[in-house]
């Protein structure tokens, strides 16, 4: 459904990404991983066509999106849903308001086809009733629920969840996993999920990968991929910090001594 072609970006002199190539198929739901500042929601936005590559070709069902003019790439997004990192509410807009916003800009529905559709993904993700609520007066949870209602409002094919757990303790973290599978596997909507956090990608993944350093240095489904021999990936699973990150902290703790009364 996506494939990413030898995909290069960099702002300034940071070089994020050298040459990844990518496919993610229909369906399915993807999960990349990586440390933080890998360039993982960088990929997101490329995908979007938010971020042009420097080089390389991004591709969504036959479509060059690099390449795309502004009337194309809008009928691309009218086929994808995107969860910020942080839910992304209009904070002066009410949760109806907020979830309607895409059909009000992409569709010609009427407000009370409106009304009837933000209801249902409500319900979709267990918020039934809260249409007239503001955004402060929802907890982070909540906030994300919202964010993917209105990321699905337009029954898209492809969800781009970008780190949709973070802030959220592991119940409320479980409850954003939980949703992310339904859609999948009672909708059939094409998945992909960046995050850092090992226990949403071992429930959601059908297929797990890791970008460290810019590229892309394993994939493969869960299995494979958790049973893997690179030991960056191992370091990864395991929560482990490299060893020279550890010889730094230790080195800059030489010599001080710790007055005890």
């Amino acid at each position: 459904m996506v494939r990413l072609v030898n995909l290069h970006k960099s702002f300034g002199k940071l070089q994020v990404l050298t040459g990844v190539n990518l496919d993610i198929p229909r369906g399915k739901t993807t999960v990349i991983l990586g440390p933080s500042g890998t360039g993982k929601s960088v990929l997101l936005k490329l995908i979007t066509g938010l971020l042009a590559p420097d080089k390389g070709e991004v591709w969504f069902d036959g479509i060059r999106v690099d390449q795309a003019n502004e009337e194309q790439l809008i009928a691309i997004r009218r086929r994808l849903g995107f969860l910020f990192q942080m839910g992304a509410l209009f904070d002066s807009m009410t949760v109806g308001q907020n979830i309607c916003f895409p059909l009000v800009e992409h569709t010609k529905l009427s407000p009370i086809h409106q009304a009837q559709r933000c209801d249902q993904v409500l319900r979709m993700v267990g918020l039934g009733g809260i249409e007239t609520k503001m955004p402060a007066e929802l907890s982070g949870g909540q906030r994300k629920r919202v964010g993917l209602a209105r990321a699905i409002v337009l029954e898209p094919e492809l969800v781009l969840y970008d780190e949709p757990t973070t802030g959220l303790d592991p119940i409320r973290s479980d409850v954003i996993n939980e949703l992310i599978l339904s859609l999948r596997q009672r909708v059939r909507v094409t998945g992909v999920v960046v995050t850092h956090d090992m226990a949403s990608a071992r429930k959601v993944a059908d297929r797990m990968v890791m970008l460290y350093d810019g590229k892309i240095i394993a994939q493969g489904e869960p299995d494979a991929f958790l049973n893997t021999t690179e030991p960056i990936v191992q370091r990864f699973i395991q929560g482990q910090a490299d060893e020279e990150d550890l010889q730094r902290i230790r080195a800059g703790f030489e010599g001080i001594n710790v007055n005890q009364t």
